[in-house]
């Protein structure tokens, strides 16, 4: 990675010329460089317009695409409306990276979320709403990956993970798709495989080799991750678990102590466990209640309005009259930790955790830059980390205090819907518009 501006246009061409993208790089590392940006021009690729039905957490196509401020201006604004300031600031809610140790790398993708970043050696995937991108640090080389070339089948990229020495990659309507590195080959797995849906939000492989997909329709798994072998695809719904499983949209699984299964669902979070399942709502103690926490929501674009999906969960809350984004039932992100304990990141209801027994909830009060949780990630420290709609927050080992990273840290946008860590220790975050690469102190 040098100190020049990097600024790389990917260009697919099948007779005429179809999209583009800008992945510009700046880096700094000297006090008050988060200000400072790439200056370069924006050309969206339009793969996903405005007319696209988009998930419930992505921001609106019609935002304009964030531009670069010239160098000693500002950082750009963020897409998504700032939260409100917390009317009491923890003693624990600290600027994250020292003044003059502020070394940082800005990549551009466009009018994008990045929802997710795989950090794999030299390389890192990057999965936006327009595709999947791989970079390449050694020599600052990266390719565009969509469905304009044969393999991928959708642009709208939900996950991106390992799986074993393939690369997982769930869509928004193409289903499961497989790309093996060495042999340059993708493979797709949809409905006539045995997926449930062909919107996928995560995939995990347990300790017993199982796969499990999260979906729009369910749950999938398959027996010892073989998945050509259709006899081994199993698929869970509301229906076949006689509601155990909440709700059929599912955003997150994740494997807990002793076998146990974990599912972040529209409607709560669910657990399997030798054969049985059982499931917790916001009546139980998930998220914070809305008068706790309705001064610091200023999201208006609620998707109830648009959704009657959406719209029948807040109303068999009895949450008709709440206008603004908020449903403490809706589970976003979800992680396990070391301990077993599960921390759910709720649409405005503040950060879950929850110990299999009792329910506590961080909101904006306790200090939380925003009540809209992103994305969770554990690091290899069992570190917790939580992308939310106005900065990255980094739990301390205790997880009780925590360090806030904002723009002014050098992260490319304040809404953090993706992260991973480098062999280096680098952090890369994904946000909307780009990603940022920030070497920890």
């Amino acid at each position: 990675m040098n100190h020049t501006t990097l600024a790389l246009l990917v260009f697919i061409i099948g007779g005429l010329l179809i999209a583009s993208y800008q992945f510009g790089a700046h880096q700094g590392d000297s006090a008050g460089a988060g200000n400072r940006l790439t200056s370069a021009a924006q050309k969206d690729a339009g793969v996903v317009t405005e007319s696209t039905i988009l998930p419930s957490n992505h921001p609106p196509m019609t935002q304009p695409v964030i531009r670069a401020a010239r160098s000693g201006g500002s950082a750009p604004q963020s897409v998504l409306p700032a939260m409100a300031t917390p009317a009491t600031e923890t003693p624990e809610a600290k600027p994250a990276v020292a003044k003059g140790d502020n070394r940082f790398a800005h990549f551009r993708v466009g009018n994008r979320n990045v929802k997710g970043v795989v950090s794999d050696g030299p390389i890192t995937w990057i999965g936006t709403s327009g595709g999947v991108i791989r970079y390449d640090s050694r020599d600052d080389s990266h390719k565009l990956y969509n469905n304009k070339i044969p393999g991928l089948l959708s642009n709208g990229i939900f996950h991106i993970s390992k799986l074993g020495q393939r690369l997982a990659v769930g869509t928004y309507g193409g289903g499961l798709s497989l790309y093996d590195p060495a042999a340059d080959k993708w493979q797709n797995y949809n409905i006539p495989q045995g997926l449930a849906d062909q919107f996928v939000y995560e995939v995990v492989k347990t300790r017993n080799g199982d796969v499990w997909i999260a979906t729009w329709s369910g749950a999938n798994r398959v027996t010892a991750g073989k998945l050509d072998d259709p006899d081994q695809w199993t698929t869970f719904t509301v229906e076949n678990t006689a509601g155990g499983l909440p709700n059929p949209w599912v955003y997150g699984i994740e494997e807990g102590l002793n076998g146990d299964m974990w599912f972040a669902t529209e409607e709560g979070l669910a657990r399997y466990r030798n054969g049985q399942w059982k499931h917790w709502k916001h009546s139980d103690g998930l998220g914070a209640p809305y008068e706790l926490v309705k001064d610091a929501i200023q999201f208006t674009n609620d998707p109830a309005k648009s959704s009657r999906h959406h719209a029948q969960q807040k109303s068999a809350q009895g949450m008709e009259n709440v206008k603004v984004a908020y449903n403490p039932n809706y589970i976003i992100s979800m992680v396990v930790d070391r301990q077993g304990i599960v921390w759910c990141g709720t649409w405005g209801g503040g950060l879950a955790r929850f110990d299999g027994q009792n329910w506590k909830n961080l909101t904006t009060a306790d200090g939380l830059p925003a009540n809209h949780i992103f994305m969770l990630y554990l690091d290899d420290d069992d570190r917790l980390w939580a992308g939310t709609s106005n900065g990255l927050v980094r739990f301390d080992d205790d997880k009780k205090s925590f360090t806030i990273l904002t723009r002014a840290d050098g992260l490319f946008a304040d809404n953090v819907f993706s992260m991973d860590i480098a062999d280096d220790g680098a952090l890369w975050v994904g946000s909307f518009g780009g990603v940022a690469r920030i070497a920890q102190p």
